[in-house]
Formats: structure tokens, sequence, C-alpha cells
């Protein structure tokens, strides 16, 4: 697999070219790199375009980190610069809007276990604490996520307007928030209780509620509501 991420598309077998496989099999059976490499179209620094986006998914943490970063922080990986940041943009962000003009395909939140399958594959190998904001509509259907912060899960550090303003901008009926415990135990700490309390307080003031927080760990979960924590 490494060799392929050093060798030009141009020569890699035309059975496992992305758009060749695309074309015979639909866009569906790419994987994140292989989608992200059509993007980029050519590689950079011994990185063939597969491999340069595999480095770019790698550092900004998988698509959710991908769709959250900005051009000036996408374009500081090597071989990327401001072109390839935006043209990455650009297809998330026409994605994002398709998936506005189409409420009924959003993902519906049932239970924690809807949470965890849907955060889970992203963060559960993270090194780092990551805070995500889940933005519901009035059916529970996810409007977007948020990653909110990076680093270790802080009360002072946290403060309910970070995670509130762009739920307000959404329009959301509610709020879910998620993060991953990098140690794989799922416990939630006193910390995260005091986060928790801060945004149920934060939420009944704005008329947003906070519905529940998920603690990540891998492979396993906890609900902060199912633990009567909140």
């Amino acid at each position: 697999m490494a060799e392929r991420y050093s060798v030009a598309i141009r020569d890699m077998p035309v059975e496992e070219r992305p758009r060749e496989r695309a074309m015979r099999h639909g866009v569906q059976v790419l994987s994140l790199s292989e989608l992200l490499a059509i993007q980029l179209r050519v590689g950079a620094a011994g990185r063939s375009a597969i491999g340069l986006a595999d480095l770019l998914a790698s550092e900004m943490g998988g698509l959710r980190g991908i769709g959250d970063a900005s051009v000036e922080r996408m374009s500081q990986l090597p071989g990327i610069g401001e072109a390839k940041a935006i043209q990455i943009l650009a297809a998330i962000e026409i994605g994002k809007r398709y998936n506005a003009l189409n409420p009924e395909s959003r993902t519906v939140i049932r239970n924690p276990l809807d949470v965890a399958n849907l955060l889970m594959p992203d963060l559960r190998f993270q090194q780092k604490e990551h805070l995500v904001a889940l933005h519901l509509d009035t059916k529970n259907r996810v409007i977007k996520s948020v990653t909110v912060s990076v680093g270790t899960l802080d009360s002072s550090l946290v403060h309910p307007r970070e995670v509130f303003r762009e739920a307000i901008a959404s329009s959301s009926a509610a709020l879910i928030v998620a993060h991953n415990h990098p140690s794989g135990d799922p416990a939630p700490s006193a910390e995260d209780v005091r986060v928790t309390e801060r945004l149920v307080e934060a939420g009944k003031i704005i008329g947003i509620d906070l519905l529940d927080h998920i603690v990540l760990g891998d492979g396993c979960w906890v609900s902060l509501k199912e633990k009567g924590r909140m």
C-alpha cells in the first residue's frame, strides 16, 4: 500500500486508478484518499495524488477535520497550497449545500448509539480530545457537526458561546455534544460533568436544549444523560 502512495496515478495499473474505478463502479466505492486525490489531481514531493490525499486526511483528522479546516491551515501542509486547499473545501461545501436541500436524507439521532456510530470512526483514534457539537433540527436530524475545540476538555476553556454560536446561526432546535478520551476509557471525568452543566444552563437561557453529552472511548461510549449526570 505504501508503494501505491508514492507511485504517480498515471503509472498505476489502469484498474487501480481512482477515476477509472469510479467510471466502472461509481464514486461510492472510492476511499476517502481516492476521492481527495481526484480533487487534487496531482501529487507533490515524492507523493502521488493518493499519497498526498492520505497525508491530508491523516494530518487533518479525517473528513470532519478537513471540512472544519481553514484554507490557511490546510495550505500549510507540504504539497497542498492555497489552490488545492480551495478545491477541496469547495467540493465539501457543495456536499454541505446539497445536504441542506435534502433534509429527509439527514442522519436522525434517536439514541446515544446513533451518536457513537456517527462520530466514533473519526474520533476513536485521535490522540487529543476533540469536542464535537451536533446541531439538530426539530426532528432530531443532524443539520451539521462542528468541532468546537481540540485539547483537554476544560470548563474554563470550553466557553458556551463557542458551542452555541454556530448552533444559533444554523437555526438548531437542539444540540448534542460528544468528545473522545484518547485513553480509550469513556468514563466521564469530573471536568466532563462540569462542562456539561455549564452547557445545559447556557442552553436553557438561549433556548437550544443540550440533549446529551457522549464520551467516546475505543469502541465504547458513555451517555451522561443515561448516567443521570445532566
